[in-house]
């Protein structure tokens, strides 16, 4: 025997073996090299004496009664031999403790003289020797996992009985290569990660991979493996062991938890109930399902709820979203056939260990079913399978679950599974539940927030102008694109507001926030807008009049919430912040003054194809307060275009705002806004936004500017004497008769001579009396006072303060406007037909 204690053949091999030749009186006769390196004793110190010298007790009698004891044993075992222990003095005079065995040798010689050999092992030794042999031998006898014992070549040398216990897996293995019984792709990947055992030395720990029979690769089992290589005394290799572990109950458990885990977050990623169902069936196949559906009840794509039925869905079911290989198959639109909600299948109570829990208690009814078509395993003698469930062509199972939420059946999800994939089992079927009633939360959930944006983008498109408007200073058109269900409605908006004396008003505002309060405070600003614009004041100081009423709101939204602290949970809300843009535009002098509340700056597409961003000075957001607003005043070329917007054109999340502005200049030279009309224009600058993603709202008008025909304008300056008011009458009826407009001769000179004679009256100082013939006569006077003009009941006695009155009756509409300069009273007649 080896003296070094790392050698683990077996302790009494006739190699290199501690060895000793005895003859029949028990005298050392031959001492092997082995036993002189065990107890560090010459074949010269110990041939030719007694062997019980060798003993810790060399009492003759010790070694007598040993042999005695062994004889007898070797005779009631055979006269084989014997085994026993003892302690040894070794050369350096400690004990050692030995293991033996001694062999009677058949050289001719009969009974007890008769020469023995005897060999021995440390006792340490051939107790670890003894339980690796044991260990060895109980672990091939286990039936809890799978071992192995390949050779160099993979093939199978020895297994248990419980290696791979599946239907098609041969009796007796040995000699057998995995490819020999198991599908190939499967066999293949094994002996890769094997035979990269084999070569490198490295073991292979915790590989997980599937195991498919040739006689039924569609089952198969999910096996774990630890793979060691085996080597040769020499340390060459000599082959592999490996352990397989069935972990298939506990991966499909894992693997339904991790299931129900990415569908619930798909099922919350979005208010949209098309985007919803559509989330769903990807994150269902493939690894759930091969195909996979969702049909809905019609009235909840308009936000509707279906009535309650506690039998059948309400029909007609809309198929909402498809997925899968054979999705092509699936889209045929509506399904009409009944669709229970209760039903008389076999269901498992749960899922199994690990799988998820049954639906909500208001939902137990809501159950599904699981089938198994004809062909794919068995089925009920004379059963019919649903139509629902042969969709598919070539599917083998299939099973579906109602979408149930408050007692509601709001449609329902449906699985298939075809080609070699396993077959639905009742624990997929109460996994499909499970996933079903979170679904039918989920579009209940957005359901009700289609309702609320449906009336939200309702009111938001209430609340905005025409989408096209024709003045004599500008065409404009218009357009608005709500935000995606999921940022919701905002408060964008747009306006085109008719002025006086042929000008006009353009506007573009940004509420913060989305919502019903943020389309319902974009409301209140246009309304505000419109209501300043009325009184004619400048775009800054209009500004700064609707950022009072801002600041205003947001005061009183704080103290409703301050009141109601303690009546609940508070109303969806925000603060009452917007930007805006208001702009007017003169078509008798072709200029546009406009200011900024912290909106983007218009473009300006000149007639020569060039685009250009007006440089403002913007000042905050409306709702801000304490910042004074600047305008800027720019003169436009005729049949300039100018684009207003909101940021969610130029922002959506693609890039900086600079990269949207220059895009959106790209946008308006493609869409050929100088060549063709606003109204088709407007559809292409927004062409490739994607449709219901907008994670902002768009808002764009465009306004194709005009200028009034000099011809058309007819301008006096007066001095303020009262005799020059015949000379104004004369003035205005020999314009009357150029212009062709005889007809409102007799009431332009009434309204002309009130007017004049107000001016001349209370302003004092030069007045300036101009005609405009546009859509309508407009007649201006204008003087260096301040005074707000106002009309008022002059009592009987009066002989005046009728003027303005009269002027009232026979105008269209009339009012007055302020400039640095002093201030204007207007009237507009409408024109006679032609």
């Amino acid at each position: 025997m080896r003296a070094t204690e790392s050698n683990q053949d077996y302790p009494f091999a006739v190699r290199n073996t501690a060895a000793a030749l005895l003859d029949g009186a028990g005298t050392i006769v031959a001492w092997t090299p082995a036993a002189e390196a065990l107890l560090e004793r010459r074949s010269a110190d110990v041939c030719g004496r007694p062997a019980h010298e060798l003993l810790a007790d060399p009492d003759p009698g010790s070694w007598a009664a040993l042999l005695a004891q062994g004889g007898q044993e070797s005779r009631d075992g055979g006269g084989d031999g014997w085994e026993g222990r003892a302690t040894l003095r070794h050369g350096s005079g400690r004990e050692l403790e030995i293991g033996f065995r001694v062999i009677p040798l058949n050289d001719g010689v009969r009974g007890d003289a008769r020469r023995c050999l005897v060999l021995g092992a440390p006792l340490e030794l051939i107790a670890r020797w003894r339980q690796d042999h044991a260990f060895t031998q109980e672990l091939f006898l286990q039936g809890r996992v799978g071992l192995a014992v390949f050779d160099a070549g993979l093939r199978l040398l020895r297994t248990n009985t419980h290696l791979l216990p599946y239907t098609g897996v041969p009796v007796d293995l040995k000699g057998r290569r995995l490819a020999d019984f198991l599908w190939a792709p499967d066999a293949r990947t094994i002996d890769d990660r094997l035979r990269e055992v084999l070569h490198s030395g490295n073991p292979l720990i915790g590989f997980n991979t599937t195991a498919r029979t040739l006689d039924d690769p569609r089952g198969g089992r999910i096996v774990t493996i630890q793979a060691f290589r085996l080597q040769q005394p020499d340390g060459h290799p000599m082959g592999v062991a490996a352990v397989f572990t069935d972990v298939t109950d506990h991966e499909r458990s894992r693997g339904r938890l991790d299931l129900l885990y990415r569908a619930t977050g798909a099922l919350g990623g979005s208010l949209s109930v098309l985007r919803t169902v559509e989330d769903l069936v990807g994150v269902l196949t493939p690894s759930f399902g091969d195909c996979a559906a969702v049909d809905l009840v019609e009235t909840v794509l308009s936000g509707g709820e279906p009535p309650a039925d506690g039998h059948h869905l309400p029909l007609p079911l809309i198929r909402m979203a498809v997925a899968g290989a054979d999705a092509d198959a699936l889209r045929k639109g509506t399904t009409r056939f009944a669709a229970p909600l209760a039903t008389t299948v076999a269901h498992p109570a749960a899922t199994g260990a690990g799988g998820p829990g049954p639906a909500a208690p208001e939902d137990r009814e809501c159950r599904g079913e699981l089938v198994t078509l004809l062909g794919a395993g068995p089925t009920e003698p004379g059963s019919d399978p649903p139509n629902w469930a042969t969709a598919v062509p070539g599917a083998h199972s299939a099973m579906t679950a109602p979408l149930c939420a408050r007692g509601i059946g709001f449609g329902r999800l449906t699985l298939w599974r075809t080609g070699d994939t396993a077959p639905l089992e009742p624990d997929d079927l109460a996994l499909l539940e499970e996933i079903a009633a979170r679904a039918a939360v989920a579009v209940d959930n957005a359901r009700r927030y289609t309702k609320e944006r449906r009336t939200a983008v309702g009111l938001q498109r209430s609340l905005l102008p025409p989408a096209t408007a024709e003045t004599p200073a500008v065409e404009a058109a218009g357009l608005y694109l709500p935000a995606d269900a999921d940022s919701g409605v905002g408060g964008d908006w747009f306006d085109v507001i008719p002025l006086s004396s042929a000008r006009v008003a353009l506007v573009a505002g940004d509420v913060t926030g989305h919502g019903l309060h943020a389309t319902a405070m974009m409301g209140r600003l246009r309304s505000a807008v419109r209501a300043m614009a009325d009184l004619e004041l400048e775009p800054e100081e209009l500004l700064a009049h609707v950022d009072d009423m801002v600041l205003q709101v947001g005061a009183e939204a704080e103290s409703d919430a301050a009141e109601d602290g303690d009546a609940g949970p508070p109303l969806p809300g925000g603060p009452a912040g917007a930007t805006c843009l208001y702009a007017v535009y003169d078509p008798v002098t072709r200029s546009c003054v406009m200011a900024s509340a912290g909106h983007p700056p218009p473009a300006v597409v000149g007639p020569d194809g060039t685009v250009e961003y007006v440089e403002l000075s913007p000042g905050p957001p409306l709702g801000v307060g304490g910042w004074p607003f600047e305008a800027v005043e720019r003169e436009l070329a005729p049949g300039s275009v100018l684009a207003l917007y909101t940021d969610g054109l130029i922002e959506r999340g693609e890039g900086d705002i600079d990269q949207g502005m220059r895009d959106l200049a790209d946008r308006l030279l493609r869409a050929d806004v100088l060549g063709r009309p606003l109204r088709e224009a407007r559809h292409d600058i927004v062409e490739g936004l994607p449709p219901g993603r907008l994670r902002d709202d768009v808002t764009l008008l465009l306004a194709r500017t005009r200028v009034v025909d000099p011809d058309a304008i007819a301008t006096w300056r007066l001095d303020a004497d009262p005799a020059v008011v015949a000379d104004a009458r004369h003035l205005v009826l020999a314009q009357l008769t150029a212009w062709d407009l005889d007809e409102l001769a007799f009431s332009t000179e009434l309204i002309v001579s009130e007017l004049v004679t107000n001016a001349i009256r209370h302003a004092g100082g030069p007045v300036r009396l101009r005609l405009i013939r546009a859509d309508t006569l407009t007649c201006e006077v204008s003087d260096s006072s301040n005074t707000q003009p106002r009309m008022r009941r002059a009592r009987s006695s009066e002989e005046g303060g009728r003027g303005l009155y009269i002027v009232a009756q026979l105008s269209h509409r009339w009012g007055s406007r302020y400039a640095r300069g002093g201030k204007t009273v207007w009237s507009e007649q409408s024109l006679p037909l032609p």
